[in-house]
């Protein structure tokens, strides 16, 4: 009969939502249970990356820190009742706070809510909002992005002297080209004293 009442016991602990604030065992508050999800992740935890596995849950700004366990659970507990802000920091992923109201007047009551669209979470499952890119990625290679830059402005500034200043000379006046000569001649040649 004890075994049948344990059995039943585990059964219908697996089946409550994994973000019921249950009453801790000292009696100093309650304990928070919740789970990282992340896709690609198994319910066993094979496939989970190290990154994952580094993930650190943390309550109300440090005040109480845990990690994500294999299976990707993690529990806080003594949490007393009251409003209570829950973070997670993996490396790689962006995950949107959460607000956790424990009730004192209803014990055990739980409320969720994630911050950044106040959607009400009926279990505690959290799951990254998306991936953080930590290199910016190189554009690639275009004849524009080239000619505007300043190196192609110099460039085709220089073909312009070279290959369109000839065909202008050419249509000079060969008086003009004299003088031309001749005022170089006086203004740039060093004078003898």
């Amino acid at each position: 009969m004890k075994l049948a009442l344990l059995l039943f016991l585990v059964l219908v602990s697996n089946f409550l939502p994994s973000s019921l604030a249950a009453p801790s065992s000292s009696g100093d508050g309650y304990a928070i249970t919740g789970r990282v999800k992340v896709e690609g992740m198994t319910s066993k935890g094979f496939g989970a990356s190290s990154k994952l596995l580094n993930a650190k849950i943390i309550l109300n700004g440090g005040q109480n820190v845990t990690f994500v366990r294999a299976d990707g659970y993690f529990t806080f507990h003594n949490v007393p009742a009251g409003t209570h802000l829950i973070e997670v920091a993996a490396l790689g992923y962006f995950f949107s706070p959460v607000r956790v109201d424990i009730s004192a007047r209803f014990p055990g009551k739980i409320q969720a809510a994630l911050t950044e669209n106040r959607k009400a979470l009926h279990e505690l499952i959290l799951e990254p909002l998306r991936e953080e890119q930590y290199y910016e990625l190189r554009e690639p290679f275009s004849i524009m992005s080239f000619l505007k830059s300043p190196m192609g402005l110099m460039m085709g500034f220089m073909l312009l002297v070279i290959f369109v200043m000839p065909k202008l000379v050419e249509n000079m006046d060969p008086e003009e080209i004299r003088r031309a000569q001749e005022e170089m001649r006086t203004n740039f040649l060093p004078r003898s004293s």
